[in-house]
């Protein structure tokens, strides 16, 4: 049975469940009215056994009952009240993918088709439905503790031609294109696909924001390249090492971090509007050439920068940098690498032929820059089945621990295997988890930032009964642009290397869309817009406190970013942001605090009374860090300084709260992060999250309680600067990004008209 809401009123999705009587919630999707303001409805597709309609008759009898209600009577009005239609289901039903992807009732296609677990039949019964109407059932499928996931060739009318099989189906989508089709084409074939494509692209406008790939050169030649790619804009640290692509590592970078995954991309009929350009500057030397000095990288990484600055000096661009040390022994810990990151990031430029870092450029607005740099990938020969244990032990590698940087971990949702070379291998990795490639920062001393940021798609691997390990598998791979077209336009790639392509991708995205924002301010979003995977939120919900939250925070980052989180505020979702600047400090002693009235739907909060909201708060900026070693081992040493943010309580006025605000302020121990007013009610914590140089959290409340918390404040706390005020640079303001967002799940309520055309003012107040 399919129950359908009344437009912009959810269903109460619990209340149509009965697991005694074995009535189940299989599959629910969302569409939206055509109305000038589309509302949203939401169906509940609910499995029926024989004999149990009566369960929802008895429900609608009681609901109907002319009678005053009486004291203590239940009539289900949680139930029934947001229901408009209630309909047998049909194969329709069942789809939760987009509503325009359904095929024609005789258009054959994959399916992936989710069978419920009931009484060990499933199977048996869809092989012989398979073969009597003639339809393919792929081999392979996977196993779950309540679904089983398998592919299925047919039409609509084929596949919904028996009940028996309706019975088991929870749910349908279209089965997932994967690299393997286009990789495994002649070069004939992909060059098709290839000139097709070019002809749906618009190409991006001469003051589009870019993506600087650092790498080993791009093919600008290439026919989906060549319109986003000049070759005045290929450069390399060493005239010798020419600008051309020696390796092919870069091309698929520059693939990857124009157009994501090119799978979706051929595979649809739609034009491609190209808002970003690529950029190119080769930091590795070609086969037969000298390599880098290993303690050389900040100083070519700084050299690489530059040359494409001098090139389009007021270009907005994103550095991508998917290059990593292969040691793992600093942990957390700056190195020259990542220090020039951070320095680089912070504004500066550096002198390296002395000892630690000399500052060249000391103007009064340098300009600060944003990298997004790889974790770091587990060596091909340590991969293994028990991949979350191993990634957990391999931490991210040298530079992928600057402060100041975008760092990107991988996950995937890549599970399906359709490839009879791989017939009896399994993908190691669940969907949705952590890829078997991805290395992580748990292993980091509570000193050191919570890295990486966030995680992207970066493929998984596959293993076979006896427990080995094997790649690559294309089924389990992104698709990118090939650096010899000549001989084929595509090849497959992975890991953190490509994760890390596709978030300079995301953030140059936000940069087309908002060309103010700063860098510090884009870091933020990309950020901000992440949330764990279903099959992350298993592990998080298992940990015990704070401590261990961090620690997977430390494995998954704050999860998969989203393009249209980052860029779009929904009804149910609003998102402030705020760029500002603070003086941390004025002669060695505390600065200024910030405080944001900001606002606040509150009386659309109040009305909401005990509905549970979620705010979100992140805070980006860039620190300065200490030129010389000897204070490494202390983060207020390294960083020249601290923010923090804290909320109003509920039942705290705002004089009260800047009290306590500026003593936290002077009071806070930097080995001991002071707890804030309110961090028990926070996920992970003042002592978690305030680490490094970005920091995010969350609050679950009732809409009552944040209804009256809409001041936010911004402090200082120590580093360098304040130690040594000859060098303090806080008279010329330290920037930073702070972003906001409430979210009302379940409740359908416009937070952001009401909202939309205000402004938040900060407000400086001395200590």
């Amino acid at each position: 049975m399919q129950f359908e809401s009344q437009p912009g009123v959810p269903l109460k999705v619990t209340s149509l469940e009965d697991s005694r009587q074995g009535i189940e919630v299989v599959a629910v999707s969302h569409s939206k009215t055509e109305e000038a303001e589309p509302r949203r409805i939401e169906r509940a597709t609910v499995f029926v056994p024989d004999g149990k309609v009566k369960h929802f008759l008895k429900r609608f009898e009681s609901y109907s009952k002319p009678a005053r209600k009486k004291k203590g009577e239940r009539r289900h009005e949680d139930m029934i009240d947001p229901i408009s239609t209630l309909r047998l289901a049909t194969l329709r039903c069942l789809w939760t993918d987009t509503s325009e992807t359904y095929p024609e009732e005789n258009e054959t296609i994959w399916w992936e088709v989710w069978l419920r677990r009931q009484d060990g039949n499933e199977l048996e019964r869809l092989m012989e439905f398979a073969a009597a109407q003639e339809i393919v059932v792929a081999a392979r499928r996977l196993m779950f503790d309540d679904r089983i996931v398998t592919l299925v060739r047919s039409t609509p009318a084929q596949l919904a031609a028996s009940i028996d099989v309706l019975n088991d189906v929870a749910e349908v989508r279209k089965a997932k294109e994967t690299a393997t089709v286009f990789v495994d084409m002649g070069p004939e074939d992909q060059g098709e696909w290839a000139l097709e494509l070019r002809e749906r692209i618009s190409p991006p406008s001469a003051d589009a924001p870019a993506v600087c790939i650092l790498d080993t050169g791009v093919t600008s030649g290439h026919p989906l390249l060549e319109a986003s790619l000049d070759s005045a804009d290929c450069h390399t640290c060493e005239p010798a090492w020419g600008t051309h692509d020696h390796h092919g590592h870069g091309t698929e970078m520059a693939g990857l971090a124009l157009f994501g995954d090119l799978v979706p991309v051929l595979a649809s009929a739609e034009r491609v509007v190209l808002r970003h350009r690529l950029e190119s500057v080769k930091i590795l030397p070609p086969d037969g050439q000298p390599e880098n000095p290993p303690d050389l990288y900040g100083a070519v990484t700084a050299e690489a920068a530059s040359r494409a600055e001098i090139q389009a000096p007021e270009r907005r661009r994103t550095f991508s940098m998917s290059i990593a040390a292969t040691d793992e022994r600093d942990r957390g810990q700056p190195t020259s690498w990542s220090a020039a990151i951070d320095a680089l990031a912070a504004g500066r430029s550096f002198d390296p032929s002395t000892q630690g870092l000399n500052y060249l450029d000391d103007g009064d607005n340098p300009a600060q820059r944003l990298f997004v740099l790889c974790a770091g990938n587990i060596d091909q020969t340590a991969l293994s089945v028990d991949h979350l244990d191993r990634s957990d032990i391999d931490p991210i590698h040298d530079p992928g621990q600057a402060w100041n940087a975008l760092t990107v971990g991988a996950m995937t949702e890549k599970s399906v295997i359709s490839d009879p070379a791989w017939a009896s291998w399994q993908p190691v990795a669940r969907p949705g988890e952590l890829s078997p490639w991805s290395t992580t920062g748990v292993t980091f001393a509570e000193a050191w930032p919570i890295k990486p940021d966030v995680v992207f798609e970066g493929g998984n691997v596959v293993m076979n009964p006896m427990g080995g390990v094997d790649f690559p598998c294309t089924d389990l791979s992104l698709l990118t642009t090939n650096f010899k077209p000549s001989e084929k336009f595509f090849v497959s790639s992975w890991a953190t290397s490509a994760a890390t392509a596709q978030a300079a991708r995301l953030a140059a995205l936000i940069s087309a869309d908002y060309p103010s924002y700063w860098p510090e301010t884009l870091r933020a979003l990309v950020v901000h817009s992440a949330e764990w995977s279903s099959q992350m939120q298993t592990h998080l919900r298992g940990a015990s406190g704070k401590r261990a939250r961090a620690k997977l925070v430390q494995r998954y980052g704050f999860g998969v970013p989203n393009a249209e989180r980052a860029l779009r505020s929904a009804n149910d979702a609003l998102t402030l942001v705020a760029q500002s600047r603070i003086r941390p400090f004025i002669k060695g002693k505390m600065g200024e605090l910030h405080f944001f009235d900001l606002p606040w739907p509150r009386d659309v909060l109040a009305e909401l009374g005990a509905s549970p909201v979620r705010l979100r708060i992140t805070l980006s900026y860039f620190i300065e860090p200490n030129p010389g070693r000897r204070g490494w081992k202390h983060r207020h040493r390294y960083a020249s300084h601290g923010l923090r943010f804290e909320v109003k309580g509920p039942t705290e006025s705002p004089e009260e709260f800047r009290k306590r605000l500026n003593k936290q302020a002077l009071e806070e121990d930097e080995a001991k992060p002071s707890k804030g007013g309110d961090s028990s009610e926070w996920y992970l914590g003042a002592q978690a999250r305030n680490r490094g140089s970005l920091h995010s959290d969350f609050l679950s409340c009732n809409a009552a309680d944040l209804a009256e918390r809409g001041v936010i404040a911004v402090y200082p706390v120590s580093g360098w600067w304040k130690d040594q005020p000859k060098r303090d640079r806080s008279e010329r303001g330290a920037r930073y990004a702070l972003v906001v967002s409430i979210e009302t799940p379940g409740v359908e309520t416009d937070i952001w008209t009401p909202v939309a055309a205000q402004v938040g003012i900060p407000i400086s107040i001395k200590t």
